[in-house]
C-alpha cells in the first residue's frame, strides 16, 4: 500500500522542521530577548519571501495541477504590510531590505515557478508551518509586544480560512490526490528539504543581524 504523500512529506522533513523551529533566532524571539525592531527584521524577510511566493501563486492560478494549491485567502503581502507599518511606522519601505539568504530563497522560489511540484514544495513548506507552529508564535508575540489584530502579528492571522484544522486536512487531501510517480515524489521531497534549509538559513542570518545591531 502506497504511503499517502502528505505523510511522506511530513516524515521526510520532520528533522528539518525541528531544526528550523529550534534555530536560535526564534529561541531569542520567543524568550522576549529581542527588541521590537529585532522582531521587525524577521517580518521584513517574510515580506520579500511572500511577495515572491504570492506572485507565483497568482501566475499559476489557472494551472491544472499547481492551481489546486493556490488559495487567495492565504496571501500574506497585505498582512505583512500592516505588520511592518506597526513595527516601523509609515516609512517602513525605506527601512527594510532582503538579506542575502532571503534573496537566495526568493531566487529559488522564482526558479521553480514553472515546475508545479517545485511551487507546491515551497508553498507547503511555508504555509503549513504558518498554520501550525506559527499560531503558537503569534500568541507569544502578542504577549511579548502587546500586539492586537490590525498590525504586528497579522501575518499569522488567517480568519478567512475558518477552521484551520479543517483547512489543513483539505490541503493534505490535495497532496494525497496528486498523481505522481516515484521519481516525482522523491524530487518534491528533495525540494521541500531544500526549502526548509533555505528558510533556516534566513533565520541564521537574522540572528547575526540582530546581534550585530545590539
Amino acid at each position: 500500500m502506497t504511503t499517502p504523500f502528505s505523510e511522506t512529506l511530513r516524515n521526510a522533513t520532520w528533522a528539518d522542521h525541528e531544526a528550523a523551529e529550534s534555530e536560535s533566532y526564534l529561541a531569542e524571539l520567543m524568550a522576549g530577548r529581542l527588541s521590537e525592531h529585532g522582531y521587525g527584521e524577521m517580518v521584513a524577510q517574510h515580506y520579500f519571501a511572500y511577495v515572491a511566493l504570492d506572485g507565483v501563486s497568482r501566475e499559476l492560478a489557472g494551472h491544472p495541477v499547481a492551481g489546486r494549491f493556490v488559495f487567495p485567502e492565504l496571501y500574506r503581502e497585505r498582512a505583512l504590510e500592516r505588520d511592518l507599518a506597526t513595527v516601523y511606522g509609515p516609512g517602513w519601505r525605506g527601512r527594510i531590505a532582503p538579506s542575502k539568504a532571503t534573496r537566495t530563497l526568493v531566487a529559488r522560489i522564482q526558479q521553480v515557478a514553472d515546475w508545479p511540484g517545485g511551487y507546491i514544495a515551497h508553498h507547503y513548506t511555508r504555509y503549513l508551518g504558518d498554520l501550525s507552529g506559527g499560531q503558537f508564535i503569534r500568541m507569544e508575540l502578542q504577549k511579548i509586544y502587546g500586539y492586537a489584530k490590525g498590525g504586528g502579528v497579522d501575518f499569522y492571522i488567517f480568519d478567512e480560512l475558518g477552521s484551520l484544522p479543517r483547512f489543513k486536512e483539505e490541503y493534505r487531501s490535495r497532496l494525497d490526490e496528486l498523481e505522481l510517480d516515484e521519481r516525482e515524489r522523491r524530487r518534491i521531497v528533495r525540494e521541500v528539504k531544500l526549502a526548509y534549509q533555505l528558510n533556516t538559513e534566513v533565520l541564521a542570518e537574522l540572528l547575526h543581524t540582530v546581534r550585530a545591531a545590539a
